[in-house]
């Protein structure tokens, strides 16, 4: 499997660099690029540098290189995410404006009709954001908001992190242990089904 993978300045970082560890981990070829305010972000947000990042990629490019392989409909993989996505991200995609390689492997992932998923990062939402994710979402991307799945009763930040990461390699089909699935018979003993 061959995915893309774009960091962008949104708040968030460690949700793409554990994407990365994990996508590492499970074999899968990633093309990474980061954005100007992503390399800001991850050293505000995380202990790694800029280049730790960067090795946790099969491939790295600079987000004005927008003569890589992946700016390309030719170059095929199986998809893309933006992990997190901004909002400036998520308009320019919606727009086609591709000023940058990662808003032009976004065009082409969806003019290929490839998955693309975007994890938006931005609380409250307004009319605007909203707008632009359903516009997405009728082009055929995936809007998977990095929310906490209180089901799964995490107790560290780093729990969370590992659920919301393997929800979304989870939309690419891949086979992983980093989630606790959902399963009936495992309800807490003092929960009761919501529905009969």
């Amino acid at each position: 499997m061959r995915l893309v993978v774009a960091i962008t300045g949104a708040t968030g970082a460690a949700l793409g660099i554990r994407l990365l560890e994990t996508l590492a981990h499970l074999g899968v070829e990633t093309h990474l690029v980061l954005s100007d305010w992503a390399r800001a972000t991850i050293r505000i947000e995380t202990p790694h540098t800029v280049e730790e990042v960067r090795e946790l990629a099969t491939h790295t490019y600079s987000a004005r290189d927008l003569a890589a392989g992946i700016s390309s409909g030719s170059f095929r993989t199986d998809g893309m995410v933006v992990c997190p996505c901004s909002m400036k991200t998520l308009s320019a995609i919606r727009i086609g404006y591709s000023d940058n390689l990662i808003t032009r492997a976004a065009d082409v992932t969806i003019k290929e009709r490839r998955r693309l998923v975007l994890v938006p990062r931005e609380a409250p939402l307004s009319e605007i954001h909203l707008e632009n994710m359903h516009y997405l979402a009728r082009a055929g991307a995936v809007i998977f908001p990095p929310t906490v799945a209180y089901y799964a009763r995490p107790t560290t930040v780093a729990s969370v992190t590992d659920h919301i990461v393997g929800r979304i390699v989870d939309q690419f089909g891949i086979e992983h242990s980093l989630i606790d699935r959902w399963k009936d018979d495992q309800l807490p003993a003092n929960a009761q089904p919501i529905c009969s």
